[in-house]
């Protein structure tokens, strides 16, 4: 009898088992296939990936073929990382802002060596939140407001240099320059001449060795750049010296992160200072430069348009006596038409087509997964140029931000925590630089193909945009 109900049950579970089969099956191919995928894409070439594409060619080009093609979201390797790229407003402020936790700052090492591992832009949680709160107080509008008399009588003296040379100049060298001796009065204030150019000697050392294939055989352009870096340390670090020996702290960056102490009393290192004071410099100089070169392409190539900027800085101008009388914040504020087009040239040019952030764990996103360790790169460049977002995209149209735009629509300064901090220094060296410009000079492009464009590393018109300056009698 027992053998008998063995086999019965035996035969009854065989029986359950062979009717149930094709739904446990059904339901574990349901489970397979709802498992998260990597984003389709193309990977490109072993290591080098698609840098090549992306580089050799006008970025427009290759982010649209790539979105027509996959969608919004899209993998890619990049630079030898493996990378997923996001170019929706809800991706990058989900990347940037709702959920930065989950992403962490990277940069290649090689450039991290050259800035420093202690600058701003590498670090996030308490230490990112205490250096950035420093350097947002230095660069405030009520801070930089004092500036206008500083960088006004820089503005005056770059463009009186421009002319003086009456040949075509390479303006995007020019304009860097510029930008970087603001930079220097935006972190020690008024610096002895013999400090200055010691900085930019050897600053310029650093930058040329920054993009090149990093090695430390002497000689080398990262080798040199190596060098000069420990030489901006030194120097920093005599200034730094000095100033405590005068007693002499002043209110600016510098100043900031000498008086800084924390809840434990603990001072910034001299490392840390020079780490950051060399992020920002680096920061202020290439971005800024490369705008303003796009600047003069757009207001060159738009001739209403800057005559509709020269009538509206001309009455600032006579309301300050002809010139003789200096900016005001106040009249910085009231540029409304010259605000738009900086806005424009912003979006048009994106000089920071994308970010780079990388995953800490895996990430879930739109039923897509960022494995842990890739890279992810919203794309500013790809929502700036939506036509959604921005109909007739490709056209220079200054108008378009009479009327706020989206959320998280335009980032040209990036976004969330991690944001540029220096965006007000940036905004109102172009303004005073503009001014300055339409009210006294005139310039002329030469020989300036307008398609063509040259990467280093950021977007900037063919040749640095040759142009020749004269003053406007």
């Amino acid at each position: 009898m027992d053998i008998i109900a063995i086999l019965f049950y035996t035969f009854l579970f065989l029986l359950i088992t062979l009717l149930l089969y094709p739904f446990i099956m059904k339901h574990n191919k349901h489970r397979a296939t709802s498992k998260p995928k990597v984003p389709p894409g193309s990977m490109g070439w072993p290591y080098i990936g698609e840098t090549l594409q992306l580089y050799s060619q006008h970025p427009n080009t290759f982010f649209a073929s790539k979105q027509k093609r996959y969608g919004e979201i899209f993998k890619t390797r990049i630079l030898g990382c493996q990378c997923v790229m996001l170019a929706s407003p809800e991706a990058a402020r989900f990347v940037l802002v709702t959920h930065s936790h989950l992403f962490k700052p990277t940069y290649p090492k090689s450039k991290e060596k050259l800035i420093g591992s202690s600058a701003l832009f590498f670090h996030q949680g308490d230490y990112h939140t205490r250096i950035r709160k420093l350097v947002q107080t230095s660069l405030s509008p009520e801070s930089i407001k004092k500036l206008i008399p500083y960088i006004e009588t820089q503005v005056i003296s770059s463009l009186d240099s421009w002319v003086s040379t009456g040949q075509v100049i390479n303006a995007f060298h020019e304009l860097k320059k510029f930008s970087f001796n603001i930079g220097i009065l935006s972190v020690f204030g008024n610096l002895e001449g013999n400090y200055r150019e010691q900085l930019k000697e050897n600053y310029n050392i650093v930058e040329k060795g920054y993009n090149s294939f990093p090695n430390r055989i002497p000689g080398t352009a990262y080798s040199k750049a190596l060098l000069a870096r420990q030489r901006i340390r030194e120097i920093i670090s005599e200034i730094i010296c000095k100033k405590k020996e005068q007693r002499l702290i002043e209110k600016n960056l510098l100043g900031n992160f000498l008086n800084y102490k924390d809840e434990n009393g603990q001072t910034l290192t001299d490392e840390e200072i020079a780490d950051n004071v060399i992020g920002v410099l680096f920061a202020a100089q290439d971005t800024t430069a490369s705008v303003l070169t796009w600047i003069l392409k757009y207001l060159h190539d738009h001739q209403k348009l800057l005559e509709a900027i020269k009538t509206e800085q001309m009455s600032i101008y006579e309301a300050n006596e002809g010139g003789k009388m200096p900016l005001s914040w106040g009249q910085t504020r009231n540029m409304p038409i010259t605000h738009r087009v900086i806005l424009e040239s912003l979006r048009m040019a994106s000089i920071i087509s994308f970010t780079f952030r990388e995953a800490v764990v895996d990430v879930v996103y739109k039923g897509y997964l960022i494995p842990k360790g890739w890279k992810v790169m919203p794309l500013f460049r790809n929502i700036h140029h939506n036509p959604d977002f921005y109909p007739a995209p490709h056209n220079f149209d200054p108008s378009r931000f009479e009327v706020t735009p989206k959320p998280n629509t335009f980032m040209p300064f990036g976004n969330g925590v991690h944001s540029c901090p220096g965006n007000e220094l940036a905004k109102l060296n172009m303004l005073i630089l503009i001014h300055h410009l339409v009210t006294k000079f005139r310039w002329e492009v030469a020989g300036y193909n307008q398609s063509e464009v040259q990467y280093s590393p950021f977007p900037v018109p063919m040749h640095g945009l040759p142009t020749r300056f004269w003053r406007d009698e």
